[in-house]
């Protein structure tokens, strides 16, 4: 019904830079929020960052300054831009949508991707 195709992620050595992209297509649907998480091997999947369909922001402390997300209501697609990367910055990234499916009476469903790889060389 939905999808979310990510799209980015790679190979890169540690201060460098990846901008990865999540798409959202399917049924007809308004935006409630999308956002970013990760998860290493052997770990927890963890928030990176959100953004509401108005633009607000939230980080997790671990990437604040370096990375910054954003949002193209018209294109339904997140942005993750990640600067000065480091090697603790490896992990699957996952895109998260909260959406409202259209006609619906219900609140907002949650969607995920299948994740993109983001590996940083140390």
């Amino acid at each position: 019904q939905v999808h979310l195709v990510e799209s980015g992620g790679g190979l890169v050595q540690p201060g460098g830079s990846l901008r990865l992209s999540c798409a959202a297509s399917g049924s007809a649907f308004s935006i409630v929020a999308m956002g970013w998480y990760r998860q290493a091997p052997g770990k927890q999947r963890e928030l990176v960052a959100t953004v509401t369909s108005g633009g607000r922001t939230n980080y997790a402390d671990s990437v604040k300054g370096r990375f910054t997300i954003s949002i193209d209501n018209a294109k339904n697609t997140v942005y993750l831009q990640m600067n000065s990367l480091k090697p603790d910055d490896t992990a699957v990234y996952y895109c998260n949508a909260d959406l409202t499916l259209s006609g619906a009476v219900v609140g907002f469903v949650t969607y995920w991707g299948q994740g993109t790889q983001v590996t940083v060389s140390s």
